[in-house]
């Protein structure tokens, strides 16, 4: 029997549907991955045998390079956080803690900034030039006028993405921008709602007509940053080759002598906003590292 490769797109009671290049497998696991404890995951990609021209078994889930559990996917390339430039106000702690969220997830961001006509002003496009100059990818977009759609296009082509940021900032427009026949499933889930209860979420990778895929389901629907506040500073990328110039190797940049990011930051080098981000979530950190103590 043939053996193939192939994506996990879709997962359904039990049954795996599996992107390849002969089309859509539908697959059941093999009893060794329930025996292991091991889920398939929508995103995964896997060894199939083939049983027929349209069914087959998952033999082998291939490593994966990141997993998230809200929303249960695998393999993600990319986010893409997005943020209006009004309607609702744009929150730059909010929009840096979920650009951590990514990087320390292993997931490459790309920030959107969306509903441009609404505010047609320099500070759109000097918000963009700040988060390029720190090397992400970061485009201005509108549903209205289509400015940055092509861009934004380019973004996806070939990658498996999904959409992040607050309720009401046009993920959804974007996406029907994008490609009409693609919904993206609505609502976030706050944390409130999943605290304390089994919750299960099916999802859906769906194809884009010029190749890659784009997850159903908005991502990062729990906003738990999961990491030591000692490591935050290695996830803003302005800090990296500056803080080696820092007095002490351990230092937080908060009030330490000789510090070469506050130091930076007083030069105009790193952007002010990025810095006040920055210590807003690294109380957040300290507070929750507290707590569990």
């Amino acid at each position: 029997m043939t053996r193939i490769e192939g994506r996990i797109v879709r997962g359904i009671a039990g049954f795996y549907y599996v992107a390849t290049e002969h089309g859509i497998v539908e697959c059941r696991a093999r009893g060794k991955f329930r025996k292991d404890n091991i889920t398939p995951l929508v995103g995964d990609i896997v060894e199939i045998q083939m049983i027929n021209d349209s069914e087959g078994y998952i033999l082998n889930i291939l490593p994966r390079k990141n997993e998230l559990t809200r929303p249960p996917v695998a393999n993600v390339d990319q986010a893409i956080i997005v943020f209006a430039i009004v309607r609702p106000e744009l929150n730059r702690v909010l929009l840096d803690k979920m650009i951590v969220l990514a990087e320390s997830n292993d997931i490459e961001p790309v920030i959107c900034i969306n509903k441009v006509d609404l505010k047609e002003d320099r500070k759109t496009f000097d918000l963009v030039t700040i988060y390029q100059k720190i090397g992400y990818k970061a485009v201005a977009t509108s549903t209205v006028t289509k400015e940055g759609i092509e861009e934004l296009k380019s973004y996806l082509k070939d990658k498996v993405s999904f959409f992040a940021g607050p309720s009401g900032v046009g993920k959804s427009s974007l996406i029907n921008s994008i490609q009409s026949n693609i919904k993206l499933k609505t609502g976030e889930v706050s944390e409130k709602l999943l605290r304390g209860r089994h919750t299960t979420r099916s999802v859906e990778l769906l194809s884009l007509d010029f190749g890659g895929y784009v997850l159903d389901t908005p991502g990062f629907t729990a906003l738990t940053l999961d990491i030591d506040n000692q490591d935050l500073r290695y996830y803003f990328r302005e800090f990296l080759e500056l803080q080696r110039g820092c007095k002490f190797s351990s230092c937080l940049h908060v009030n330490e002598p000789d510090c070469n990011i506050i130091k930076a930051v007083k030069e105009g080098l790193i952007d002010k906003n990025r810095y006040l981000s920055y210590l807003s979530l690294l109380k957040e950190l300290k507070e929750k590292e507290k707590r569990r103590y």
